[in-house]
């Protein structure tokens, strides 16, 4: 029995369509059903959530693999961004341990570390650090930017492609190896299924091209047909802006500055692409994926 968390996220939709097709026995750990649309057929499900502990129990229960998805990028009604990815991996690995499972797979992030100024890579390093210390066989991907058609990220960029100008933060000079959900699900399955050396393993999921946040609104507004000027606004402003909006609107807010100064971090990785394709996947290009030139 496979445990999945974040089984409605990017990457967790596509590995799920992978791990049902396969017909492997998966569980999710879900807040609401109705997010996994078909698939909530094929899956057993528990309610519950990373902020809540008790519901581990009944999800862990005959579990021999644990999947683990579920991030925040930003804060909710329900827990802190750190309380919702270091603290709750802790909780989660120490059960996982309890009651019997043998492998827990984690997401990470390229470049998240203990000196990271962004607040999203400090709770991830410290999420793996809970992981790799576990007395479990553990495997940890560290992706780069992850992005799907349809994702929240690309319906934002698209959402504000319809103003006369995209507006940026910062500079939009930092640099990302961006990794399609499809290929980074597909990279899973095959670590899944290669059970030699399994007892710990790490892997940097990048896709074959290293752009700058600017190339990839560019790229993300070419299937729009919409060409928009970039405009880069000052750090401070949309920090000040943003620490508003969220005020005023709660976890309503289209953006937070957290979620804004993400896209300040670079995340590549000297090996570019050569741990998926290690894995046997060849990442596709962004343009290819988005219809763009590319």
């Amino acid at each position: 029995m496979i445990l999945l968390t974040g089984a409605t996220g990017t990457v967790g939709r596509a590995l799920l369509r992978r791990l049902t097709a396969s017909g492997a026995s998966v569980r999710c750990l879900v807040r609401d059903p109705r997010r996994l649309g078909a698939d909530r057929v094929r899956v057993q499900i528990v309610l519950g959530d990373l902020a809540d502990p008790a519901s581990f129990r009944n999800a862990l229960r005959g579990v021999d693999t644990v999947i683990h998805l579920a991030a925040s990028i930003r804060d909710q009604p329900r827990g802190s961004l750190e309380e919702l990815n270091a603290v709750a991996t802790l909780r989660l690995t120490r059960a996982a341990e309890r009651l019997g499972a043998r492998r827990f797979v984690f997401f990470s992030a390229i470049g998240a570390s203990f000196q990271s100024p962004t607040r999203f890579f400090r709770a991830k390093a410290l999420a793996r650090q809970a992981v790799e210390s576990a007395k479990l066989e553990t495997t940890v991907f560290s992706p780069s930017i992850v992005y799907t058609p349809g994702d929240p990220w690309l319906t934002l960029l698209a959402r504000l492609s319809y103003l006369p100008a995209m507006p940026m933060a910062g500079s939009g000079k930092a640099l990302f190896q961006p990794i399609w959900a499809e290929d980074a699900a597909d990279c899973v399955v095959s670590a899944l299924e290669r059970e030699e050396n399994a007892a710990r393993r790490a892997f940097d999921l990048a896709g074959p091209e290293s752009l700058s946040y600017d190339d990839m609104v560019r790229l993300a507004l070419v299937p729009l047909a919409r060409d928009r000027p970039l405009l880069h606004l000052p750090r401070p402003l949309v920090r000040r802006s943003l620490r508003v909006l969220e005020r005023l609107t709660g976890p309503a807010a289209f953006a937070t500055w957290e979620e804004a100064e993400l896209m300040e971090e670079p995340m590549v990785t000297p090996r570019g692409s050569a741990d998926a394709e290690s894995l046997g996947v060849t990442p596709k290009r962004m343009g290819a994926v988005l219809g763009a030139a590319g």
